[in-house]
């Protein structure tokens, strides 16, 4: 318990700072076309929503302030974010609360800091590409039309780092007493972080988030409040398809890479969804709307004419594995469908061969694995992190509607089979994540920062 009797008062009014809040998003989304994460092509740079936030900060920092902000970057141009604002009480049974927004900071120095803490975690500086083309207003800037906020990153995952910001400005201004310390971490390269060394990745293998390791971690970069109670495990794949170009006139004498690319995806779906079935009881538990999932997301040819059968085409996708499946037995589950794959004796249509025995030729299938694996969680639904969080939501929304989805975050699984007791939020919007006309509505991120600050009354007083 807080010895501090105006805590639970401070805390209870905690107020969005609406006209801060917007000045900082409009900011960080004029940002956003140089935050686009795709590389080779786009690389982001997320130095520039952390520069933002540390000039946000400023005035409450160190030694003007309480507060300790700390900017990390291991590549050039990006960047993590860690704040911290001190507690009393220096214990080794941690509860933590950070805050993972794409891209800032080295967090090994804030050990010293660090007593008793609760942080958030998750919320990045990075976004998925936006075309204008597709987009009814312009994406690279935000919009406000009433209560709802448009524009690239409002909610995933901008919109919660400019939230969390404010929020730390006005525990700095009010310098409440206490007892747990409350960190933030944004980080870096969230939305392709498969290109290892840039954010949470490299944070945690140099200790960064040691501080924050025994108690809840509630990762910010989910939606519709929630609390989200999985996320799915991912693996990204290649097959590179090898025919026979010819002319397509004479289709006999080809092996149509399209076709045979399109036959060993049915081929690796049909195995794949026979082995990876749904795990009724423990998906129903979780609230999973849906199970395990392989599908091809990209398909490409060398140039050629309309008339020419393509003599070698690339197919890419992913997939999506409820917690309840490892990436380590998936992987050698889908290459031992390699292994056996009989080209010749897969169904093809017409006049269309994968096989010209005359030529003694067969089309070839290589499979490659991209990335790195994501592992799926799920959070401990009988941790005190959860009951804290679901009944703050409860409070600060009017209800709280639990989920689980199939979207993958990274690190998480990591954090939790390494100590951390992993909790799950996000207050933007589930339909407009990665889509044309992206957008979050400010009363949503009224109630968030209203639920962030009762999950810290909760763990400090109690409700």
């Amino acid at each position: 318990m807080s010895a501090d009797p105006a805590l639970a008062t401070f805390l209870q009014s905690v107020k969005l700072e609406n006209d801060d809040f917007l000045s900082l998003l409009k900011q960080v989304i004029g940002h956003s076309k140089s935050l686009q994460n795709n590389p080779p092509a786009l690389i982001p740079k997320e130095e520039l929503v952390a520069d933002l936030v540390l000039k946000y900060l400023e005035p409450y920092t160190a030694p003007k302030g309480p507060l300790t902000v700390r900017k990390i970057g291991y590549t050039a141009n990006r960047a993590n974010v860690i704040i911290s604002y001190p507690g009393t009480v220096k214990d080794k049974s941690t509860s933590s609360f950070l805050l993972y927004i794409l891209s800032l900071s080295h967090a090994h120095l804030l050990l010293s800091l660090c007593r008793v803490a609760i942080s958030f975690v998750g919320s990045h500086m990075d976004v998925v590409p936006a075309n204008p083309e597709e987009w009814q207003r312009n994406p690279f800037e935000l919009v406000i039309e009433g209560d709802k906020l448009f524009g690239r990153g409002v909610t995933d995952c901008l919109g919660h780092v400019c939230m969390l910001t404010n929020f730390f400005k006005q525990l700095a201004v009010a310098k409440p007493k206490l007892t747990h310390t409350v960190a933030a971490v944004f980080i870096a390269n969230e939305e392709a972080s498969a290109e290892a060394g840039v954010g949470i990745d490299e944070l945690v293998k140099r200790g960064e988030l040691d501080f924050c390791r025994h108690g809840p971690l509630y990762w910010v970069d989910s939606a519709n409040f929630g609390p989200t109670l999985g996320t799915a495990g991912m693996l990204t794949w290649q097959l590179t398809i090898t025919g026979k170009k010819f002319h397509s006139g004479i289709p006999h004498k080809g092996i149509n890479s399209i076709e045979l690319a399109n036959a060993v995806v049915n081929y690796l779906q049909e195995r794949f969804y026979k082995d990876f079935r749904t795990h009724e009881q423990e998906e129903k538990r979780y609230l999973f709307a849906v199970g395990s999932s392989l599908k091809p997301t990209q398909i490409s040819t060398p140039a050629g004419s309309l008339n020419q059968i393509p003599g070698s085409c690339t197919v890419s996708g992913d997939i999506r594995l409820t917690p309840f499946y490892n990436t380590t037995y998936t992987k050698q589950k889908i290459e031992s469908y390699i292994a056996e794959l009989n080209v010749a004796g897969l169904p093809s249509h017409g006049y269309s061969k994968f096989h010209l025995p005359d030529e003694n030729l067969k089309g070839g299938v290589e499979l490659k694995w991209l990335g790195q694996p994501y592992e799926g969680v799920a959070v401990k639904l009988d941790s005190p992190g959860y009951k804290a969080l679901h009944e703050a939501i409860a409070k600060a929304n009017g209800e709280a509607k639990p989920f689980s989805l199939t979207g993958s975050l990274p690190i998480i699984r990591d954090l939790q089979e390494a100590g951390f007791d992993v909790q799950i939020c996000g207050f933007g919007r589930m339909d407009a994540y990665h889509a044309n006309d992206e957008y979050g509505f400010l009363t949503d991120f009224e109630k968030g920062i209203r639920a962030v600050s009762l999950v810290v009354q909760h763990l400090e007083v109690g409700f």
